[in-house]
């Protein structure tokens, strides 16, 4: 499974950005996806996930509001929208596929998720 992510860079303090991860090697339908962030000397978070099956989706919660996840199960991509973007939301962003296929919740726990994307480099100046 590769996943590829891209879409990141600079932006001011309340500009928006658009993730962007592709996906290929297995049934992208049928596993949830997830993004998460890792800052400098911090330990990688969850940021947003969606359900395999589409129409659920959760977010942690420093994020609701302005972050929105979506995916497109025929062109295997999941995406993040990112409004309204603060300096603490600099990070190095990665999607990620669950391991479980057709799991029921979106787990926000990293070890559930077996592939990831390389990461791109969100930074936000003040």
């Amino acid at each position: 499974v590769q996943l590829q992510a891209s879409g990141g860079g600079l932006v001011q303090a309340g500009g928006s950005l658009r993730l962007s991860c592709a996906a290929s090697g297995r049934t992208f339908s049928r596993y949830n996806m997830g993004w998460f962030r890792q800052a400098p000397g911090k330990e990688r978070e969850f940021v947003a996930g969606t359900r395999w099956s589409g129409g659920t989706t959760d977010y942690k919660d420093s994020v609701k509001g302005r972050f929105t996840i979506s995916r497109d199960n025929a062109k295997n991509t999941v995406s993040l929208q990112m409004n309204s973007l603060k300096p603490e939301d600099t990070a190095v962003y990665y999607c990620a596929a669950d391991r479980i296929d057709r799991r029921n919740v979106i787990p926000l726990d990293r070890d559930a998720y077996n592939y990831w994307g390389q990461g791109t480099q969100v930074t936000v100046s003040n």
